[in-house]
């Protein structure tokens, strides 16, 4: 008789041995038994050795069981446990080639005795067993026998299915297996093998050797594992491993290599590609100063603010090469992604790295200098803001560990030499300014343009058109008059255009008259008729000959004309046309009262304007044209303001209460009309324009000034006084009226335009009028301020 928690069941013991004796000397025994009925206690017994117990059994009479077969629900029942096993034993036929006992067993033996050999059959858990046990009714058992069988026929079928498709994958990969080393046999019979390693392996070498830091070297790893894993026909295959040759490829400690740092051939290697420019010179100099005493001196942040043509991205290429570095430059004009500074996420489809590091990438070194080319053109949008981006790539104390998005670990930028350049200083953001050491570059004076013509435009533009000396010379007098008559910017560009154009009418001249003869052949290989020809044209031609053997000279100047083209004046008159600009222009225009020449600042550099005020009958009103801004026409009502509150002082009324625009308006205009204007610098160039129209006196034409006012009367400072007074020098302007407080601001003017020009300075209105007029202010005896 066994006993458990659920229905007893009598037994008989079949078999006993011995088991396995412990360490503890306990020896066990196992006993095999064979069921013979579920039964129920009517009553136990303890005493004695052995319970005993009154017991009645549960199961069915013959009789009841015939009874029991005829219910429906029974017959049911019967046949769905039947269909259920013979499909389980028919897959299991299929897989271990047994079952004909099984079968034997369907036929024979009751269906309620099935349920039970069915359930001892499987691997159950000991509550099910229990349950089986508790079911005396032979529905229930046979229903829950049915139950487990299906559930086992199921789990059969799944295994089968996953096996089915792992075998299919296995199969697949062997066959790519066996016909890789197919190809790989075929390609050592051709001797065409030239991938001895795999490509992974020859990766994995690659970064290996590429010096990653110990965090980015684990994550790398961790990665290439990863691609081993992967198929080449999966769908990250590629971009994970576009990824790792990205790691694998950056300098993470490759840097260029330090030459001696010699101050002297620094400097004059930047005087060599720059004319000028001594303040930034001196601060190449002094970095490499401090590199040479302090040699992981991190690098500095200049920021060169300046007009077009100046050469501040050339000048960037210079410091490279006065640094023995390698140069990046990385144009940042109208964009307005942030990603084109960090990167995009590497989850984003076509993916890829910022500009940075894809620069980095391709110059190999990590200590190069980058060029952030017009740094004051980004824009921004819903995509973010590139400027704000730049905040931690120009930060010494951020740039250790640069985050790119598509990188996703720390990169050191902390050696990378930054160089930014820009047009305006006020779009660029004010933190971003604060990382950046400013250094402006106004302009060149027309004798600095006249050096870099002969030293360097004039050299680069006869390379370019394939001339040299011996075709054209340009004298330094035309050289001159170009940059008086046909320039007046800041930069050279326009007079290298001019140049080229020079260069240009040369070269046609050249080609038409067929100076030069291109020789593929000895001397002797010409024709008797081309000689002939050349000099029945009464061509003056001067012959050389040259060896064969000499290859070291172009034979293309074997013949070359007997003397080189000049540049004269008629040359630049039929060339570049009528002078676009006269020395007599501010002469001419200041020659009426209500005409005032006044200085202004461009992103293109100073500027001469002129401010044009008349007087017509009218109410009392002031109109402003010329495009101007809101800050420039409060100049112009403050201007107009103080002259009236002072109009008996400086006798242009008779007495103080008669309104000085009685009965008529005033109208102020400051050409060129379609160009925007706007900024405070004019308030000192309107209150002369107003006094010289209402007494009728000419403002000396000679003469430009700018500053700001108050309504009291005062001179304040502006900006850009260099070039301001640049422009000036430029335009012919002999004496320049500034604010006292820009006294400081002369000593940035080179001492050749200062020598050229009388400087006056100006602390109240009084003192500009007074400079302002032919002859000092006439009604000064009568002023009473």
């Amino acid at each position: 008789m066994m006993w458990s928690t659920g229905m007893p069941v009598a037994a008989r013991a079949l078999h006993l041995s011995r088991g396995v004796e412990k360490p503890s000397g306990r020896v066990t025994y196992i006993v095999v038994l064979e069921g013979l009925c579920r039964f129920s206690v009517q009553e136990l017994s303890t005493r004695g050795t052995y319970h005993t117990a009154r017991i009645s059994s549960l199961e069915l009479t013959k009789t009841e069981m015939e009874l029991v077969e005829q219910d429906q629900d029974f017959i049911m029942l019967s046949r769905q446990f039947k269909a259920t096993a013979m499909e389980l034993i028919s897959v299991l036929e299929l897989k271990q080639k047994t079952g004909g006992r099984t079968k034997v067993l369907l036929e024979t033996v009751p269906v309620h005795k099935l349920a039970d050999i069915f359930a001892a059959s499987f691997e159950i858990s000991f509550e099910e067993q229990l349950s089986m046990l508790d079911a005396v009714d032979p529905k229930v058992r046979l229903s829950k026998a049915t139950e487990l069988v299906d559930r086992h026929l199921q789990s059969i079928r799944v295994a089968e299915k996953i096996t089915q498709k792992v075998e299919g994958q296995l199969s697949k990969s062997q066959k790519e297996f066996l016909l890789r080393q197919q190809m790989r046999a075929i390609k050592e019979e051709l001797g065409d093998n030239d991938d001895d390693e795999d490509d992974l392996v020859a990766l994995e070498r690659k970064m290996e050797s590429a010096g990653m830091p110990q965090n980015v070297s684990k994550l790398a790893h961790r990665e290439l594992r990863r691609l081993k894993k992967m198929q080449p026909q999966q769908p990250g295959y590629n971009s994970s491993r576009v990824y790792l040759e990205l790691l694998a490829d950056l300098p993470w400690q490759k840097a260029s290599e330090e030459i001696e740092l010699d101050l002297r051939a620094a400097r004059e290697r930047l005087d060599s590609d720059h004319y000028g420019l001594v303040k930034v010179k001196q601060r190449i100099i002094e970095y490499l100063a401090v590199r040479k005493l302090k040699p992981d001196a991190k690098g500095p942040v200049l920021c060169f603010i300046g007009p077009p043509g100046v050469g501040k991205t050339s000048l960037a290429s210079s410091i490279a090469s006065a640094l023995g570095r390698k140069f990046v430059r990385i144009s940042l004009g109208g964009v307005k992604d942030e990603a084109d500074i960090r990167g995009h996420r590497r989850t984003y489809v076509g993916s890829m790295p910022g500009r940075l590091i894809d620069g980095l990438k391709k110059v190999a070194v990590c200590n190069p200098v980058m060029l952030l080319d017009e740094v004051d053109k980004t824009g921004s949008d819903v995509r973010g803001d590139p400027a704000s981006a730049l905040l931690e790539v120009l930060d010494p104390e951020q740039n250790k560990t640069f985050n790119d998005h598509y990188l996703n670990v720390p990169f050191d930028l902390s050696k990378v030499v930054f160089v930014a350049t820009a047009n305006r200083m006020q779009p660029i953001s004010p933190p971003l300014l604060d990382r950046m050491e400013v250094i402006e570059l106004p302009g060149y004076t027309p004798e600095e343009k006249l050096q870099i013509a002969m030293r360097h435009l004039i050299p680069r533009v006869l390379d370019q058109h394939g001339l040299s000396s011996e075709f054209l010379q340009i004298p330094e007098g035309m050289v001159k008059l170009v940059i008086q008559r046909y320039t007046r910017e800041a930069g050279v560009r326009s007079l290298e255009r001019n140049l080229a154009a020079l260069a240009r009418a040369a070269a046609v001249r050249v080609a038409e008259q067929e100076h030069v003869v291109p020789l593929d052949k000895g001397v002797e290989g010409l024709a008797a008729p081309l000689l002939e020809n050349r000099l029945a044209d009464s061509t003056e031609v001067e012959m050389e000959v040259i060896p064969m053997s000499d290859n070291s000279q172009d034979l293309s100047n074997t013949f070359r004309v007997a003397s080189p083209l000049v540049v004269d004046e008629a040359m630049l008159e039929k060339v570049l046309g009528a002078p676009r600009f006269d020395d007599r222009e501010a002469s001419e225009r200041v020659a009426s009262p209500g005409v005032t020449v006044g200085l202004v600042w461009t992103a293109f550099g100073g500027e001469v304007q002129f401010v044009e005020a008349t007087a017509m009958a009218g109410k009392g009103e002031l109109h402003l044209t010329g495009q101007l801004g809101d800050v420039i026409k409060e100049s112009a009502q403050i201007a107009l303001t103080w002259v009236r509150a002072r109009a008996a002082d400086l006798n242009l009324a008779a007495a103080e209460r008669v309104n000085l625009l009685e009965d008529r308006d005033v109208h102020i205009h400051f050409p060129a009309g379609g160009v925007p204007k706007d900024g405070p610098s004019a308030g000192v160039t309107l209150v002369t324009t107003l006094v010289s129209l209402f007494s009728q006196k000419r403002v000396r034409s000679d003469t430009a000034m700018t500053g700001e006012m108050t309504l009291r009367g005062l001179v304040l400072p502006v900006g850009g006084v260099k070039d301001k007074i640049l422009a000036a020098h430029r335009y012919g302007i002999k004496r320049v009226i500034l604010p006292e407080r820009n006294l400081k601001d002369l000593a940035e003017v080179p001492s050749s335009v200062l020598a050229n020009l009388e400087i006056l300075l100006a602390k109240k209105i009084e003192d500009v009028l007074e400079h302002a007029f032919e002859g000092g202010s006439p009604w000064r005896q009568h002023s009473k301020l």
